[in-house]
């Protein structure tokens, strides 16, 4: 889809009025810097607000507008200018609209949770109109993975929010290991995909799933997905409203988990 007028983002942030504290030469052109970097980018309908600083290696995702906590972390977190790309959904609900077509970003990574989501969201679609968005999405789909996934080796960190009714429990029967750091806090805790990972992520404070195997049940998600291909993914869920909890677990995270493929561990330095 061709880019509009209202692709181009403007500042969003406060700069200092008459009678407020002046920037400094390096605060202005720190500023500058942030805003020149922010673009949207539209794939398979879904559009993006894309952040970056420094080194492209780190990739961040919030895939579901309706997680405010989510996106807040996030944006302070590339505020403090730490390195990597983030990519926020800009729209302000869980689901995208696509003309007529309703579909949760989150469930179109796979053709059989492309399928199963179109047709659950979108029960009066004709068949045929439902073929045509299938091949659609079939078409985008290689891009938003693309676009979404760094490189090989490279971690890709996703920042969702939960309600009560979902938990650490849920994911338990379809883990390969499990670790209740905090069992009294089942809402909030990491969904890895790489055993590596996972071992640092058992030494955090915090609760952690390792989900490595093929699943049966491919709902489409980009957690599914990461597993299937073998690709460095932690999902950090959080109580919708815990954002200091959430914030914490972001830094444990970046800070000490560390950006290295864990493959460049195996071999031992000069």
């Amino acid at each position: 889809m061709p880019a509009g007028p209202h692709d181009r983002v403007g500042p969003r942030y406060h700069l200092p009025l008459s009678g407020e504290r002046d920037f400094s030469r390096r605060e202005l052109l720190a500023a500058l810097g942030w805003f020149s970097r922010r673009r949207l980018i539209t794939v398979a309908g879904i559009r993006f607000e894309l952040l970056r600083r420094g080194a492209p290696e780190r990739h961040y995702l919030l895939i579901h507008g309706d997680e405010e906590t989510a996106r807040q972390v996030l944006l302070a977190r590339m505020q403090r200018h730490r390195p990597g790309i983030a990519f926020l959904v800009t729209h302000q609900q869980r689901l995208v609209r696509w003309g007529a077509l309703r579909f949760d970003p989150n469930r179109i990574l796979s053709g059989a949770g492309a399928e199963r989501n179109l047709r659950a969201l979108n029960p009066q679609l004709p068949e045929a109109d439902l073929k045509l968005a299938m091949e659609w999405l079939e078409r985008e789909r290689g891009r938003l993975i693309r676009t979404l996934l760094p490189k090989r080796g490279r971690l890709l960190v996703a920042l969702h929010n939960n309600q009560p009714g979902y938990s650490v429990h849920h994911e338990i029967p379809i883990s390969d290991e499990t670790a209740l750091n905090d069992p009294q806090h089942s809402h909030d805790f990491y969904l890895a995909t790489h055993p590596e990972d996972f071992r640092r992520l058992v030494r955090s404070p915090f609760n952690a799933v390792l989900q490595v195997r093929k699943p049966v049940d491919d709902d489409g998600s980009l957690s599914r997905l990461a597993a299937r291909v073998g690709a460095r993914y932690v999902n950090i869920e959080a109580l919708l409203g815990s954002l200091a909890k959430q914030t914490r677990m972001l830094e444990w995270l970046a800070d000490d988990l560390g950006w290295r493929d864990p493959q460049d561990e195996a071999v031992p330095a000069s």
